[in-house]
């Protein structure tokens, strides 16, 4: 996701963005199946960048349209025999912070999955340039790194971590003034002590920055309960808008899931991003599902991209996930 420094994102759109339009401007779900999970859309000097789990790698696809994006080839801009870091690629995502393009992404050993670990990729002035490793950034199991940007107190990198706790939680760590290095302590801002983040096993992960301007508010939105099972779902941490961030109790958490699966034929629906329209007008969801009605965490799971919607109060709707037959707008 692409969001300008120092400014607040806009997350309000009219219900009449989705309506139903002629086949040469509209798009359906599944974008990308297989191969779709943990996926991340920005949008950058006309293209759309898609980037989503490999296993194996780091791939980001563009296109001019979201429907391109099925059938765009994905070019390769990381790969290493380096055992510490050679498999069990995850969640890539790119973000643009002082004049360039970096990835963000989880990789480790072979053997197992004990050896998680963040890593980082500094790129050129558009997502499309090479990338070269520019180093680890974590040294204990750590996974789904995003950015998230405060005026006040700058850039941040959550991420999901074990950080002195006993289940899978949410972590902060300030992001160094290169973007490749991160500083102080780490914090952790949420735990699954909710009964309705607890199935399976207690998980939060795949944290993603929202920003509304309207009301001023930043949330972190993160996917809560095991992936292998129906229930994984979107979860919000509130931001207060006065309190360190990397302090918990400048978050509050949303009461319950605020989005979630059993509805058409899409469960497990999580592990999600934020882009912005080309107008600015529009903010899109993009999120993972699978049809297994037990959930996923393999690589039967697609990416979907739907409009996101406003509450009243300026609080972001995320309605249900979309049936496959919908047609969708192009973004704006």
């Amino acid at each position: 996701m692409f969001f300008a420094p120092g400014r607040l994102i806009t997350a309000f759109l009219g219900a009449a963005s989705c309506l139903l339009i002629s086949p040469a401007t509209a798009f359906t779900n599944p974008i990308r199946r297989p191969g779709g999970s943990d996926p991340q859309i920005s949008y950058s000097g006309g293209y759309y960048y898609l980037l989503s789990t490999s296993w194996k790698n780091v791939q980001i696809s563009r296109a001019t349209t979201i429907d391109g994006l099925k059938t765009a080839t994905p070019k390769v801009v990381y790969s290493s025999t380096e055992a510490s870091r050679c498999c069990n690629v995850w969640a890539p995502e790119t973000h643009y912070l002082n004049g360039k393009w970096y990835i963000y992404f989880t990789a480790g050993n072979e053997k197992n999955l004990d050896g998680q670990n963040l890593h980082v990729l500094k790129g050129g002035a558009t997502p499309w340039d090479d990338y070269t490793y520019a180093g680890k950034l974590t040294n204990e199991w750590s996974i789904d790194a995003t950015v998230v940007r405060f005026n006040k107190w700058g850039n941040y990198l959550a991420y999901s971590c074990f950080h002195g706790v006993q289940y899978q939680s949410l972590c902060m760590q300030k992001l160094g003034d290169d973007n490749v290095s991160l500083k102080g302590s780490i914090s952790v801002i949420s735990q699954p002590t909710e009964s309705w983040e607890r199935s399976g096993t207690p998980v939060n992960e795949g944290p993603a920055a929202l920003y509304i301007q309207e009301t001023g508010k930043t949330y972190i939105v993160y996917s809560a309960n095991y992936c292998w099972t129906p229930d994984y779902c979107l979860a919000t941490l509130e931001w207060d808008g006065k309190t360190d961030p990397a302090s918990a109790a400048a978050w509050k958490k949303s009461s319950g899931c605020v989005f979630k699966g059993g509805v058409n034929g899409h469960y497990g629906t999580g592990h999600n991003s934020f882009f912005r329209s080309p107008d600015g007008s529009q903010t899109w969801n993009v999120y993972h599902a699978t049809s297994n009605s037990k959930g996923a965490c393999d690589d039967s799971r697609y990416t979907m991209v739907q409009v996101l919607g406003s509450n009243s109060d300026g609080s972001p709707n995320f309605g249900t996930p979309v049936a496959f037959s919908y047609n969708s707008a192009e973004p704006r």
